[in-house]
């Protein structure tokens, strides 16, 4: 069966990429296990000092797979295992990220796009809500900003990705913004950025733990309610929702 995340190594920076570009890289139960599975080889590699977390095709992850979608327990565990994981991960991003590729993208320690990626939240438009991935994605995310692109469901650009905190950086090349990151992490040792990383992401992880149940009991129930089977219809037969004005 074919790879959907893709693995490489270069100077102790391991590079997964999302492989599956004929379903936008959405999070399907097989991906979800397939990304845990590399992460977690990654994490017990003494020679990798660093992820890389990329992409193929022009879309980052385009959220979960409505054909297939994971088990949300399997995606905070996933959401998770990238914020605890004992070595820095950078997403590297050159093509669209929507709804649970979001939430992917903020569980990442450092987070650089080229100009040309879009961002959306889109679940409010197939009758859910970003359950999950706000374990994440609140921390990150200015809270009037993250309000009105949760609200609205509107697409906005690498420039605001930044300004509101989902991004830390972003340019034209996006090699060219992260070699000096890439640069720094190798220069670091892998106790001080494990312990550096612990300290930075101490709340976040407090945060996941106390309130993940909560978080995936909600995203259940709305995935099985009437207007959610309705929107994500609408989605796929790309069409608007009944509720649209």
């Amino acid at each position: 069966m074919t790879a959907l995340v893709g693995r490489d190594r270069a100077r102790g920076i391991a590079t997964l990429s999302l492989d599956s570009a004929a379903t936008r890289n959405a999070l399907s139960a097989a991906l979800v296990g397939e990304l845990a599975d590399a992460l977690a080889e990654c994490g017990k590699d003494g020679e990798v000092r660093a992820v890389v977390l990329t992409h193929s095709g022009a879309t980052f992850c385009a959220g979960a797979d409505l054909r297939d979608p994971p088990d949300p327990d399997a995606l905070v565990a996933l959401l998770r295992q990238i914020v605890a994981l004992p070595k820095p991960v950078v997403a590297r991003v050159t093509g669209h990220v929507r709804a649970g590729g979001l939430g992917l993208l903020a569980a990442c320690d450092i987070a650089a796009a080229a100009t040309t990626a879009t961002f959306a939240f889109t679940e409010v438009r197939i009758g859910v809500a970003p359950a999950v991935i706000s374990l994440t994605v609140l921390p990150r995310a200015d809270p009037r900003a993250v309000a009105r692109h949760c609200l609205t469901g509107e697409r906005f650009d690498a420039a605001e990705a930044v300004r509101v905190g989902l991004l830390t950086a972003a340019g034209d090349d996006v090699d060219a913004v992260l070699a000096p990151v890439l640069d720094g992490l190798r220069k670091a040792s892998p106790q001080g950025l494990a312990e550096t990383k612990r300290l930075l992401t101490a709340k976040v992880l407090e945060t996941i733990d106390r309130e993940a149940a909560d978080l995936t009991a909600l995203s259940a129930r709305l995935f099985s309610s009437d207007q959610a089977r309705e929107g994500m219809t609408a989605f796929l037969e790309r069409r608007d929702a009944a509720w649209a004005l």
